[in-house]
């Protein structure tokens, strides 16, 4: 009996401290949010004159227009790229496999700002590739408006739908496609009416990432859309305008966003839940080896491909041992802008390693307990955990960071300018990435080791921290590591959170690019390189090589 209250009471206070955590600093900033949207600095009381202004003024419900527009056609490009190279990555012997894997994981995982920033410094009006083609007469498209930013983000975002087709083709049981040649089909009917369809779900799940994901960024369309208005830029403009912003119209501009973004998951899993297959897996396909002229074909787009989404961050390292003066660029390389970071912006580059190793701590911890709870201790409070774990994925950052601004930015609780602010967006919007992760880990535990552990006499807590916790390691840090990289590299929620002391390199490389000193930007876009290598190099080796973005 007293072992029993034990039980309930740790776990108990648990679900109390986790539930009570995502509830103060997730859904009550949100709900504060919505209630806003619903006031105005021109109508006393509650009113619907934000949606009305939105829905009825065409600068406004046009950038919703062109949002979508540029979500689906990126989510559509990104398949027609993803796809085939998840297909012949998984099916192929191509050249040089596991440093293309890496490479295409690494342009996922790029800074904020690279794409657009290097493509700018290319294919810009005065990018090296535009001048040398001018030098001969030929004047290349402009990159600027929405060509560029779907191009930008189709090479940035399209390894989310790599990682999981070629993940789920892996695991295809290769019996159902004998099966299907032995009754006479070719190759390319295979894969249209056995292997896609299978792989469908896994399809849509990246197709989803990639949607939501370029729908909630405001960097890249900012720095070339060149007036090409996109609603996260529009929300970003209304709530910091210098010349006096509308917080209310912002506040309504944001849930239109997130009701975008939770209309589209929504519908994804309904189709998704209607067309799912189950298999076990027993006989994975086998790698077809080519030679020659076969293999050489097959890797070649793969190559080029990658060299694409991996060229930005190449030209902002470069670039950032160029010396440079308030002209632009110049003849011949220097350490000069390195130096310039560490004089003038050490504290932005402390802040992002001190923030992100303190919400790295509390993300572990956290995502340890709600993955217990999730897995086992299945209830009310794991369905509801595992609910309001997923709602980051849904609200982009700068939603998030207005939602925070809004909710502790009066009595009794001022956070706002904070360092403490930005820890908790850190922990918020990253925590996700540990949860799943260490959710996928303990569903292969046997259950059994930890039974054994309490029938013993050990108490529950002590059975987690002392048996659980240890075995379950491996899963949370690698979740952990990729929660690491994308605190580092985060951009949307700070650049709304940050005050003078705040400030990080994301913020730091934004605000650089505005002020046209590319050189130092790319100096400290490089930090966030090297370090987003390393971090990615340790999660393939305690990972072995599995990777898992949600």
């Amino acid at each position: 009996m007293v072992t029993s209250r034990k039980k309930l009471d740790f776990w108990f206070w648990v679900k109390v401290v986790v539930i009570g955590f995502l509830l103060i600093f997730l859904i009550y900033p949100f709900c504060t949010l919505i209630t806003r949207s619903f006031f105005s600095n021109k109508t006393a009381g509650f009113t619907f004159e934000n949606y009305i202004r939105f829905f009825t003024k065409k600068y406004y419900y046009s950038a919703l227009g062109r949002s979508l527009f540029v979500s689906i056609v990126t989510t559509c490009t990104t398949l027609l790229v993803g796809v085939p190279i998840a297909y012949m990555m998984s099916r192929y012997n191509v050249f040089g496999k596991n440093f293309i894997h890496i490479f295409i994981i690494m342009s996922l995982m790029s800074p904020p700002f690279i794409g657009a920033y290097s493509w700018i410094m290319l294919f810009g009006r005065a990018g090296f590739v535009t001048k040398l083609f001018a030098n001969i007469g030929i004047h290349l498209p402009s990159i600027y408006g929405k060509l560029g930013i779907i191009l930008v983000f189709t090479f940035k975002l399209f390894p989310y739908v790599y990682l999981y087709t070629s993940g789920a083709m892996g695991s295809i049981d290769s019996s159902i496609e004998e099966a299907a040649e032995n009754l006479g089909s070719n190759k390319l009917r295979r894969l249209l009416t056995i292997t896609l369809p299978v792989v469908a779900p896994s399809i849509a799940a990246g197709a989803i990432m990639v949607f939501m994901t370029s729908l909630a960024d405001f960097g890249t369309p900012m720095l070339i859309g060149e007036g090409y208005m996109v609603l996260p830029v529009l929300v970003y403009n209304e709530y910091m305008s210098e010349i006096g912003g509308n917080a209310h119209l912002a506040s309504a501009l944001s849930v239109v966003v997130v009701l975008c973004s939770t209309t589209v998951l929504l519908v994804q899993k309904y189709f998704v839940s209607r067309k799912n297959y189950v298999m076990t897996a027993m006989r994975p396909p086998k790698e077809e080896v080519l030679h020659g002229g076969k293999r050489f074909l097959v890797t070649l787009p793969v190559m080029l491909v990658t060299l694409i989404g991996i060229m930005p961050q190449i030209v902002v390292i470069v670039s950032s041992f160029i010396k440079c003066d308030f002209t632009g660029f110049q003849k011949g390389f220097s350490l000069d802008s390195y130096v310039t970071i560490f004089n003038r912006l050490w504290t932005n580059i402390r802040n992002t390693f001190v923030f992100s190793s303190i919400a790295i701590v509390f993300i572990i911890i956290l995502g340890m307990l709600i993955s217990y709870i999730v897995v086992r201790q299945k209830g009310l409070a794991g369905q509801l955990m595992d609910l309001l774990i997923m709602f980051p994925f849904v609200i982009p950052g700068a939603v998030l960071g207005i939602s925070l601004i809004v909710a502790f930015n009066k009595q009794p609780v001022i956070l706002t300018g904070t360092a403490m602010i930005m820890i908790i967006a850190f922990i918020v919007r990253k925590l996700p990435y540990t949860v799943r992760s260490g959710s996928a880990f303990l569903q292969q535990m046997d259950v059994s080791v930890e039974e054994a552990s309490i029938s013993l006499g050990v108490s529950p807590m002590k059975t987690f921290v002392n048996v659980t916790a240890r075995l379950m390691a491996p899963g949370v840090l690698s979740g952990a590591i990729l929660s690491w990289i994308t605190c580092i590299n985060e951009l949307s929620s700070s650049v709304m959170l940050y005050g003078g002391k705040t400030s990080t390199i994301s913020v730091a490389i934004y605000t650089e690019v505005v002020r046209n000193s590319f050189s130092t930007a790319a100096a400290l876009a490089s930090i966030l390189t090297v370090s987003t290598v390393i971090s990615l190099l340790i999660f393939l080796k305690v990972s072995k090589g599995k990777v898992s973005v949600v």
